[in-house]
């Protein structure tokens, strides 16, 4: 143990407790005021319709600035993990650690954004070692739906720490090496402080199954069909990816990617010795016109997002994946929490195309969780054996739970943080200590920009109230000179109740507005308008109950 008693050990979330997804924790240890940090994951989630117009979302690194960062140390390479790496770097500007597969992802998303020759990136071998000051790394094989999953064994003078990522307990991964329970059994005996884990599945009792009896599964049900065949699933689950492949060429077809994803996640994969010994891909000439029974479609897509292959395969503009009646569309993945209408919706425009439709509710083998359900958790407790349960990765409920579970195993300290809770580690019993900024923030326009930017707020403004457009022209002294034009963007009107009578309506109190105004007001554009929005919102808020936004364009003669 340190000498120095002002030093402590600190976990902060910024991203991925009290959520599911846009993972970034940090670990802290010193005196208050000058720690050393490391960084560990630095991932994205996903717009929704509170935000429109937004399809990636980012945490907020602000409370690192100006803090001494030692490195950004990656687990695995999905991307509520590693996303917003690329977005994030320049305000972090550390050292980036990742395992071979994640590296080759990390440095495609950097030469994007025109940042690989500005990260210094360190890859780091299967079961290797970090030092990064105060921390010692440990890397430790586990088994997650993606390659390369690590846990991380953070050493440290006030104790062992690990965080365990994503992670599940497969005996059957089909690529990579099954969980290091020999490793994980040795931290246990070597004494841990705490443990930071993967909460997911915390509701889900027994085991979350193996991607070997997927495998079996899915060669079953494709070698039973005719016709053209789709399989949608994360591009990133190389192993389902290359059981889809192998079960595609037992039953006699040949294999086409769809989606920019498959076709960089088969690249990385390769880059690493997996999908070895397989025939090679389709291009998308011979994907147009090879007979539908020797054929089939792996597709990004199976959560409904909108520009994803599927959603383009259901609206017949897709470049060269056609299906139809007699085709059939294979979705081997779960749907995760907030996408379920976007995917029933994709499944419905599907159907409607005569194509149907195969999900793991009614052929439950074709997909399992790269997450521990609870016997998973259990075990992975009587393997470490912590004096502290830190749960993340989950919404409230997931986290206050599997705080519950740990107590009703035997461990007494347990603290479930919200994003921005500090937790001390040591010295002392294990708590919150301080609450930091911990916001998100919206790539919008290739740019990043707070969720409370003006642009965002008057995109959800006009989405629920929509906007009016009112234009005129004005002489010097004051006096309207044309017609008042009052057009209405996403406001309601029928045959009983046309728009444009409301209009005509909105385009007297325009009038009546300016007739008010005396004076110098009537040379101030700015009066004129604040005069226009305040009386049409007001006769919005009678005829629609909306209040929408307003634009006035005043035309000086």
């Amino acid at each position: 143990m340190t000498k120095q008693t002002n030093d402590e050990l600190v976990f902060l979330p910024l991203g991925g407790s009290d959520e599911v997804g846009m993972n970034l924790n940090l670990y802290g240890f010193g005196p208050r005021h000058a720690r050393q940090w490391i960084v560990v994951d630095v991932g994205v989630t996903f717009g929704d319709l509170s935000t429109p117009g937004v399809d990636v979302i980012t945490p907020d690194p602000a409370f690192l600035e100006g803090e001494d960062l030692l490195g950004i140390v990656l687990t695995h390479a999905h991307e509520d993990h590693i996303g917003a790496l690329a977005w994030l770097w320049p305000r972090m500007k550390a050292p980036v650690y990742a395992t071979p597969f994640t590296a080759f992802l990390i440095r495609e998303k950097l030469r994007d954004q025109n940042l690989l020759d500005e990260v210094e990136i360190i890859e780091v071998p299967l079961g290797g070692r970090i030092e990064l000051g105060p921390f010692q790394i440990d890397l430790v094989s586990l088994t997650h739906s993606i390659p390369e999953p690590n846990g991380l064994a953070i050493r440290t003078p006030a104790g062992l720490v690990l965080h365990t990522g994503d992670w599940k307990l497969d005996p059957d991964p089909i690529t990579g090496e099954v969980t290091d329970a020999a490793a994980l059994t040795a931290l246990g005996d070597e004494g841990v402080l705490a443990m930071v884990c993967d909460s997911t599945n915390v509701f889900v009792e027994g085991r979350a199954g193996s991607e070997g009896t997927v495998r079996e599964a899915l060669a079953e049900l494709i070698g039973s069909l005719k016709g053209r065949v789709a399989v949608g699933c994360f591009a990133s689950n190389v192993a389902r990816m290359d059981s889809v492949c192998r079960a595609a060429e037992a039953a006699g077809r040949r294999v086409a990617l769809a989606g920019r994803s498959m076709h960089r996640i088969t690249s990385a994969a390769k880059s690493v010795g997996l999908m070895k010994d397989l025939q090679p891909f389709l291009t998308d000439q011979e994907a147009r016109d090879w007979p539908a029974d020797q054929i089939l479609y792996l597709c990004t897509g199976s959560q409904g997002e909108p520009r994803a292959a599927l959603s383009r395969v259901a609206d017949g503009t897709h470049p060269y994946v056609k299906l139809g009646r007699g085709d059939h569309c294979i979705f081997s993945s779960r749907q995760i929490p907030g996408n379920e209408l976007a995917i029933g919706a994709l499944q419905d425009r599907l159907s409607d195309r005569g194509v149907r439709i195969y999900t793991e509710k009614d052929h439950p083998g074709i997909h399992v969780s790269g997450h521990p359900c609870r016997e998973e958790l259990r075990e992975m407790y009587r393997w470490i054996r912590p004096r502290i349960a830190v749960p993340t990765h989950g919404v409230r409920r997931f986290l206050v739970e599997h705080a519950n579970l740990a107590q009703d195993l035997g461990i007494t300290e347990t603290v479930a943080p919200r994003n921005g809770d500090m937790v001390r580690l040591w010295p002392g019993k294990a708590s919150v200590i301080d609450e930091v900024p911990a916001g998100r923030l919206y790539v919008d326009g290739g740019r990043l920009v707070t969720e409370e930017g003006e642009a965002i707020r008057e995109r959800r403004h006009a989405s629920t109230n929509g906007v009016l457009v009112v234009s005129f022209a004005m002489d010097r002294r004051g006096k309207i000179v044309s017609d008042i034009d009052v057009r209405g963007i996403g406001l309601p009107g029928d045959d009983e109740s046309p728009l444009g009578d409301a209009l005509d309506e909105l385009a007297e109190r325009v009038e009546q507005a300016v007739r008010n105004l005396k004076g110098e007001a009537l040379e101030d554009e700015l009066v004129i308008e604040q005069a226009v929005a305040r009386a049409l919102k007001k006769a919005s808020q009678r005829i629609w109950d909306r209040r929408p936004i307003v634009e006035t364009i005043v035309l000086r003669l």
